[in-house]
């Protein structure tokens, strides 16, 4: 089989198995798990084939035209290279262990064939953005994926949280792809040809006329659908989805989406100086916003959720400085260790007897209850605070040299200031991700909260997959920095050590910051009662979760009267403690700016409808009325009174006559 035909049934396989899923689903049970593991699984296996036969050489091309369109054709093209290769095993990887996670999460879950088929649709997308040759259609998967985030987001329908989190994160994903379509036609038009391998000799000969703004226009896509600022708010909602939604939109779909197609498009972008200074403030100000939101957030995958929007400002200001290969490299890195948190995470809310929103300060002596979740979720925290040996030590030093190369006067495709701005921001990230990180590693498992009844152990589908993540968390970054440069620019990916004393500096500060705060606040406060908490019967861990953010209410007992008070971000944050909770007020921002004056405008229109379009509209309607009554009454049917009419009009007709002729 060819490598071309191995490469199509990749993102087809798991596109078949959505649909069969969606056949079967109510008249054939049984399919339902065999059809959402066993594609995805294939996939990976396909992928891997195919990462191997393109050895990270030369891009492996094929296209045939899709549709004549007119002066600018649109192809139904593969383009494999390096990057493509390695993030589509990725994105296959992280969809199977959530598949397969998912038949124990979900078990009893009456949705759980529909929400499987999504979740298949959702990576067949992924992977054929991941692939595709042509603009157009990468675009096909890129608006399929955020349909399926909708839908997916909103699982939980029947409660208001779920429904109003999927509006909102397709509302705002949208509000950046409309610049993006433009961008994207705009590109297409410069170039001749909507091909990326032509769009890129478009851009290396000189024939983009309008850079700045076409790389602007496409910024606006990226920032949307890779959650940065300032088109980032959806994200941190739409945790009221189920818990391996989370994992599959924050590690390898989604949001992994905006930062491969820049990647992907670099010189597009390096076509444009201001571009590349506005996509470093763009990195910049995300890495550090988000790292303050998520000191202060009190739900375990809010914690989560920002920490990925501050990942993704990792990858994007490596994209800002002009190395691919870093950003690409932590996208591989924290798809592992980020898919194996929002997992584990699942498991501890489970074991905690509550949801998200029911937050890690309820939380209480988890470490033994969950003891595979609690080693894997240590691990996975390790590597997002950049720790070394872990994975992401190596992926995060990768991108603190790259900035430090620019910064420091290397030659390269931005401003010098765009390597400073970046380089600043993430070393201060460093230090905020490791003690965000330790906060939520001693909240969850050496919290002080109300104890919650013990549910016993976890399906073995969840613990295997939690173990399987935790193997590339730990060594991934140190095997892929000396084998990813040949598959990428082929620029070195191994840590200096400036930014590796720097960031490991900076990551252990912020850890004895976090874990002082919190010994001096557990020492101030007092020890909540343990057993305080009523008994719930079991039940399945997605079912629990649907059922906490439809009641408010932690899922098993009342425990929301017994928080633990013992929060380091308290005390680190101070009075920017309550702004960061609220992510800055960001959405009321939004609200006041936009929304406020759409309802109002929307408010004046139909007042201008209903009491002028329609007064006018009533009033021209009257006058024929009343002249059709008048005309009725005259019609009755006598005829001595048309008669005595007739000639009384004579009369009249007679005299007005001789009035004028007399007159004359």
């Amino acid at each position: 089989m060819t490598t071309t035909t191995l490469a199509a049934l990749v993102p087809l396989l798991p596109f078949l198995g959505a649909v069969a899923g969606l056949l079967l689903g109510r008249t054939a049970p049984g399919f339902v798990r065999p059809l959402a593991v066993l594609p995805p699984l294939a996939s990976l296996v396909l992928a891997a084939l195919v990462a191997g036969r393109q050895g990270g050489g030369r891009a492996i091309d094929a296209y045939t035209l899709l549709t004549p369109t007119g002066s600018v054709p649109v192809d139904l093209a593969l383009h494999i290279d390096g990057f493509a290769a390695l993030v589509a095993i990725l994105v296959a990887f992280v969809a199977s262990c959530v598949q397969i996670y998912s038949t124990g999460y979900l078990r009893d879950d009456p949705r759980y064939p529909s929400y499987a088929a999504l979740v298949s649709l959702f990576t067949s997308a992924m992977l054929l953005v991941v692939y595709s040759g042509d603009l157009i259609v990468l675009l096909v998967g890129w608006e399929v994926m955020g349909i399926c985030s909708y839908f997916l987001v909103g699982h939980y329908w029947g409660t208001p949280e779920a429904r109003a989190a999927s509006l909102k994160a397709f509302l705002v994903t949208k509000l950046g792809d409309v610049p993006f379509l433009i961008g994207l036609f705009a590109l297409g038009t410069d170039a001749g040809s909507f091909r990326i391998t032509r769009v890129l000799g478009a851009v290396a000969s000189g024939g983009l006329d309008h850079p700045t703004l076409i790389a602007l226009l496409l910024l606006a896509g990226v920032a949307g659908k890779s959650a940065q600022f300032p088109l980032h708010t959806w994200l941190p909602d739409a945790m009221a989805g189920p818990t391996p939604v989370s994992a599959l939109i924050h590690a390898a779909t989604m949001v992994a989406a905006g930062v491969y197609f820049v990647a992907r498009l670099l010189p597009v972008f390096e076509a444009s100086a201001a571009a590349m200074t506005v996509l470093a403030v763009m990195a910049a100000v995300t890495m550090l916003g988000s790292g303050l939101a998520a000191l202060a957030q009190d739900d375990i995958k809010r914690v989560l959720a920002y920490s990925t929007i501050g990942q993704l400002g990792y990858m994007t200001g490596a994209l800002a400085v002009g190395d691919r290969g870093a950003a690409v490299f932590h996208l591989l890195s924290h798809g592992a260790f980020k898919a194996l948190l929002f997992l584990a995470a699942g498991a501890v809310i489970h074991a905690a007897g509550t949801n998200s929103l029911a937050a890690m300060s309820r939380m209480s002596h988890l470490r033994d209850r969950v003891p595979d979740a609690f080693w894997t979720m240590t691990v996975a925290l390790l590597a997002l605070a950049a720790v070394p040996p872990f994975s992401g030590f190596f992926s995060k030093e990768s991108v603190l040299a790259a900035a430090e190369r620019l910064a420091t006067g290397h030659p390269g495709p931005a401003p010098g200031a765009a390597g400073w701005i970046v380089l600043v921001a993430a070393l201060a990230t460093a230090l905020l991700t490791a003690a965000y990180a330790t906060r939520l590693w001693l909240l969850a498992f050496r919290g002080r909260g109300a104890e919650a009844p013990d549910h016993g152990r976890q399906p073995l589908t969840m613990t295997v997959v939690l173990w399987v993540l935790a193997v590339p968390s730990l060594v991934f970054g140190a095997l892929a920095y000396r084998t990813l440069p040949g598959w990428f620019d082929g620029r070195s990916l191994a840590p200096t050590l400036l930014t590796s004393v720097l960031g490991t500096g900076l990551a252990v500060v912020g850890g004895l910051l976090a874990y002082g705060a919190w010994q001096r606040a557990a020492a101030r406060a007092p020890r909540v009662p343990l057993g305080a908490v009523a008994a719930h019967p079991e039940g399945d861990a997605g079912l629990v979760e649907a059922e906490a953010i439809a009641t408010h209410e932690p899922a098993y007992g009342d425990i929301a009267q017994a928080p633990d008070p013992a929060d380091p971000g308290r005390l680190l944050l101070g009075p920017l403690y309550g702004p960061a909770a609220a992510g800055f007020h960001l959405d009321a921002v939004y609200s006041a700016v936009f929304v406020r004056p759409v309802l109002g405008a929307a408010s004046l229109v139909r007042f201008l409808d209903r009491e002028v379009v329609d007064t006018y509209v009533r009033g021209a309607a009257a006058l024929p009325r009343l002249l059709g009554a008048a005309v009725r009454r005259a019609q009755t049917g006598n005829v001595q009174t048309y008669v005595s009419a007739l000639l009384a009009g004579t009369v009249v007709l007679t005299v007005a006559v001789l009035l004028v002729a007399s007159g004359a």
